[in-house]
């Protein structure tokens, strides 16, 4: 069977992203190199065997692996079928040049919670639409790697402010259709973006992506009841394209907003 390749590539919206990166390799080795970003990487099928600053380490399926800017290093399968992985390539203003050090001595992160964030990232990125909950996931994952790479002393445990919470809020509500990027809110409400997301969940039980999708859903159930269509109501309530409400919509309500539109019983079921 001939060696398979198979990427996709991409540069989404999301501020601090230089690209995303999807493989899958059976046998093909990377050698030696280095990148400008820092390389965020996660395996879900296979493992990787590969050489940082003259010393081996591998990626278990498990583990998050955090390989520093400017370091050399290289890469290949470590089973007999290969690997499928994806990667993020992050620029400085997520990742400062203080966490390098740390990032060469433990680049694999066996951190189920990390884990579970970046994949989940990768999932909100590959959705056109998403790109605040992208930014969030993004902005708490950097927190949580420099937790994991800084002294336990190093790290600030912030507890949830509740009138920071309030301002997001508020403007979230402001802009429910528009939408607001995490750093531009963060910048009007003097906070750090990791702190706001924190902030907002800790006093509502909902991060901040997820209150904005819910409020556009309660618009868009509205507008369906007044016999709009789909497509327009989603260019109405901020989404992106009319499959991005019926994702969110379905996921809420549960149904399409099609079906909630058409059918007489859904509309009554809106408005309990």
């Amino acid at each position: 069977m001939p060696p398979q390749r198979e990427t996709s590539a991409w540069r989404p919206s999301v501020p601090g992203i230089v690209e995303v990166f999807h493989a899958h390799y059976t046998e093909y080795a990377y050698p030696m190199h280095v990148h400008e970003a820092w390389t965020l990487l996660i395996v879900d099928d296979g493992a990787v065997r590969y050489d940082l600053d003259r010393h081996e380490h591998g990626t278990p399926r498990d583990t998050v692996t955090l390989l520093p800017p400017h370091i050399p290093h290289n890469g290949e399968p470590a089973t007999e079928h290969g690997f499928r992985k994806r990667v993020l390539y992050l620029d400085g203003s997520r990742l400062a040049d203080d966490l390098i050090g740390p990032a060469v001595d433990g680049p694999d992160l066996a951190d189920p919670v990390l884990r579970d964030r970046v994949a989940r990232l990768h999932t909100a990125l590959a959705l056109p639409g998403d790109e605040l909950e992208a930014d969030s996931r993004l902005t708490l994952i950097a927190d949580r790697l420099r937790g994991l790479l800084r002294p336990v002393s190093a790290v600030d445990a912030t507890p949830a402010d509740r009138p920071l919470a309030r301002r997001l809020r508020e403007l979230l509500d402001e802009r429910v259709v528009e939408g607001i990027a995490l750093d531009e809110a963060a910048r009007l409400v003097h906070a750090h973006p990791a702190h706001l997301v924190r902030a907002f969940s800790g006093a509502f039980g909902i991060a901040p992506h997820q209150y904005l999708m819910s409020r556009r859903v309660d618009r868009a159930r509205r507008l369906l009841l007044d016999g709009r269509p789909p497509g327009e109501v989603a260019a109405l309530t901020g989404f992106y394209d009319q499959s991005h409400l019926t994702r969110h919509f379905r996921r809420l309500v549960g149904v399409t907003p099609g079906r909630y539109g058409r059918d007489g019983r859904y509309g009554r079921l809106g408005r309990s």
